[in-house]
């Protein structure tokens, strides 16, 4: 699929939110959702891996993109954001697919909309056992100014001269450079000064979301989902490791796919965190068919 998407908007009840949409007389949807400090171009290299004739959605949550940059920034909030984008859609047996802290939210809205979604693909989508949610354990600062993400470079020359200082630095190296090009041309903005660049999602933002990821507990949830769920996930972290932001291994949870009534664990120990950014394609293919087999490496 190689069409560009039209840009488009969204007023919510508390947010304006972005979204960019491709084919959209199809009748098949496809709902992309991205991840913590990413926006929705993220998946432009998964789109065109994806066959003709599919209309997909991809929108920018709150504090990213091109959305509306307003706290709180708590799991909850993201994922009452996209339900409220979801029953606007009147999406229906729609295909669901959320990296990170998206396939989390979907899981909150595949729960209070069992007809929205017929099928999910959950990419590492960072929910954590059981017991995280009842400890201290993921909680390692004590303010968002604290957190090390909210003191990432935030003003650049152009958009060119991200990608050149990322794209031989880990965990970027790793990335599809077409993938990290889309990151990085979509993923700042004018600043209002008019001296340059700022990133989409602002580091503090970033930091805000991080901070709150153990405020919304969706087990409780998941028992009443009566779908095909496919978790792929990444090596897992060793939970003495748990509070480093090293997401060179995957921080969900390893029996997360076995709590769901159709669930489907995908074990990919040689991708990271960043499976979309690495291998759009493997994404693409379970997105198509929920039951595709990961190929193995030449």
């Amino acid at each position: 699929m190689n069409h560009e998407p039209v840009e488009r908007s969204f007023q919510g009840s508390q947010v304006r939110l972005s979204y960019f949409e491709w084919q959209p007389d199809a009748d098949d949807t496809v709902l992309l959702v991205h991840a913590t400090g990413f926006h929705a171009r993220c998946w432009d290299r998964t789109v065109s891996a994806l066959p003709q004739g599919l209309r997909v959605v991809a929108l920018d949550m709150r504090g990213h993109g091109r959305s509306d940059k307003r706290a709180p920034y708590v799991w909850e909030t993201f994922g009452r954001d996209l339900q409220e984008f979801t029953e606007a859609l009147a999406l229906r047996h729609a295909v669901g697919v959320g990296h990170s802290m998206g396939g989390h939210c979907l899981t909150q809205v595949a729960a209070r909309l069992p007809e929205a979604f017929r099928r999910l693909v959950l990419v590492d989508p960072v929910i954590f056992d059981p017991e995280a949610y009842r400890t201290d354990r993921y909680r390692g600062f004590t303010t968002a100014e604290d957190h090390p993400v909210a003191r990432r470079r935030n003003q650049w020359a152009s958009w060119e001269e991200m990608y050149e200082r990322f794209k031989d630095r880990h965990p970027f190296s790793r990335w599809q450079p077409e993938v990290l090009e889309d990151y990085c041309r979509y993923g700042v903005l004018p600043r209002a000064d008019g001296s340059g660049y700022e990133l989409a999602c602002p580091p503090l933002v970033e930091a805000s979301v991080y901070m709150g990821n153990t405020e919304t507990d969706v087990h409780q949830l998941i028992p009443s989902l009566d779908l095909p769920v496919v978790v792929l996930r990444a090596r897992p972290r060793d939970p003495d490791d748990a509070q480093v932001m090293d997401f060179s291994k995957s921080p969900t949870w390893p029996g997360l796919a076995a709590e769901f009534k159709h669930g489907r664990d995908v074990f990919l120990p040689d991708h990271s965190h960043f499976i979309p950014m690495e291998d759009p394609e493997l994404v693409a293919r379970f997105i198509v068919d929920g039951d595709a087999e990961v190929q193995a490496p030449n």
